[in-house]
């Protein structure tokens, strides 16, 4: 991916191929939505819009989400993200940005569809799903968010759970998984060789780029180095799977400078 515009932020098949913590939100009711500055302009150029915690937001556009994510990947898109309060524009000038954006005949427009699966292929976290309160970052392969120096004066909340776990005292890995056969999804259980149950995965859905199922999910240390081969329940039936590196699609972020 060359560039993934966003009013913002950079980045993050069909439908019924979406991750299920993503349909799940997608079809929740739809009480009173909250809606983003470029509401009207989603409408207006074919948006198919959906409830998604709490705000009407496009899943995708006239474009199929296959065509959308392997654009994003081979040129840019345009992801209204405004939804999580970091809009970096006033709102009246949401749509002239947007507009100005897709004079560019490399931008698309791309909804929720995209980005989760954009974000999957990048090796990224959902909260919610991938991560909690309850997930520490070295549980969550995120020890990189922590720098050298609060790792030395342990002066961040968690610290004395933390630290020694970023010395190899940890219980659990965030891995990266593929498969073979039906996607895996969040909450299919993953097991050894052996057929016992060793966790859960959290995200996954069809890889558009590589054409294979990923996933993420928790297993404990010993079976975290990639190559682990491992089993995955999908709609009650076990099947290979193996750990993997992640970002799965290597990434390739523009950054402004």
């Amino acid at each position: 991916m060359r560039q993934a515009v966003s009013m913002v932020a950079h980045l993050g098949f069909r439908l019924r191929a979406l991750p299920s913590a993503l349909s799940r939100s997608l079809s929740s009711a739809q009480d009173v939505l909250h809606r983003t500055p470029l509401y009207d302009f989603h409408l207006a150029h074919g948006g198919k819009m959906v409830a998604f915690a709490g705000w009407s937001l496009p899943v995708q556009y006239q474009d199929s989400h296959m065509d959308l994510h392997l654009h994003t990947r081979q040129h840019c898109s345009l992801f209204d993200v405004s939804h999580m309060l970091q809009i970096s524009v006033p709102a009246p000038g949401a749509v002239r940005l947007a507009t100005a954006f897709l004079e560019n005949p490399e931008v698309k427009l791309a909804g929720l569809a995209a980005r989760d699966s954009l974000r999957l292929e990048a090796g990224l976290c959902l909260y919610g799903n991938d991560i909690d309160e309850h997930t520490t970052p070295v549980e969550g392969s995120l020890s990189w968010t922590l720098g050298k120096r609060r790792r030395a004066a342990m002066d961040f909340p968690g610290a004395e759970v933390i630290v020694p776990q970023l010395k190899g005292k940890v219980q659990r890995r965030r891995v990266g998984l593929m498969c073979e056969g039906a996607p895996m999804r969040a909450h299919s259980p993953i097991l050894n060789v052996e057929g016992t149950r060793i966790g859960t995965v959290t995200s996954g859905c069809p890889s558009p780029c590589l054409k294979k199922n990923v996933a993420m999910g928790y297993v404990p240390l010993e079976y975290s180095r990639p190559g682990t081969p491992l089993l995955v329940e999908v709609r009650r039936k076990q099947q290979m799977a193996v750990v993997s590196k992640m970002p799965f699609v290597p990434t390739n972020y523009y950054t402004l400078k």
